[in-house]
């Protein structure tokens, strides 16, 4: 019986310390790898927020981000940003968005977000708020969304930084629609 628990014992080591690392915000679905999930806290009263991921395909077929929804969102949509002539425009991406096979697609302020509209409520910083991503092939997805500062930029940003160009990075949390 000792020999036995030893024998357990010493396997289990070998998976903890071979296993390929996985980090705990990462969520694995068919070949996507979804990490990085975060928003911004918004102000009492704000009716939108922007949401960002990271989603890697590490298959050989393209999948394709349907649709988003969101308990704590009257609407929830995919959108695009994007610099036109000078301007930024903001364009929802009722198709949807393609994420091609060994690429990853990185939804950041100023470039591609989820659009939470119709707020329920405040996010207040450390809050995970449930999202669920709809995919054509990996089907649907719960992530949630880690509330960093009002100034984020980032996951893990504390949104101090005294250089930032708020025209070119916006904020969808004070917006109203």
């Amino acid at each position: 019986m000792k020999t036995m628990l030893k024998d357990v014992l010493i396997a289990a080591f070998a998976l903890v310390l071979f296993a390929a690392p996985v980090r705990a915000d990462e969520i694995k679905a068919g070949d996507l790898v979804i990490s990085q999930a975060w928003s911004r806290a918004t102000p009492g009263g704000a009716k939108v927020a922007g949401g960002y991921l990271t989603i890697e395909n590490k298959g050989t077929a393209a999948d394709k981000l349907v649709s988003v929804s969101a308990d704590i969102a009257g609407k929830a949509e995919v959108h695009e940003m994007a610099m036109d002539n000078g301007v930024m425009k903001m364009r929802l991406l009722d198709k949807g968005l393609v994420i091609d096979p060994g690429k990853t697609v990185k939804f950041a302020p100023g470039g591609y977000h989820l659009m939470l509209q119709e707020l329920k409520g405040a996010f207040k910083q450390g809050d995970k708020v449930p999202v669920t991503l709809q995919f054509e092939k990996a089907g649907k997805v719960a992530v949630s969304l880690d509330v960093q500062s009002v100034g984020a930029q980032a996951p893990g940003d504390a949104g101090h930084s005294g250089h930032m160009d708020m025209k070119k990075m916006p904020d969808h949390s004070g917006m109203k629609m």
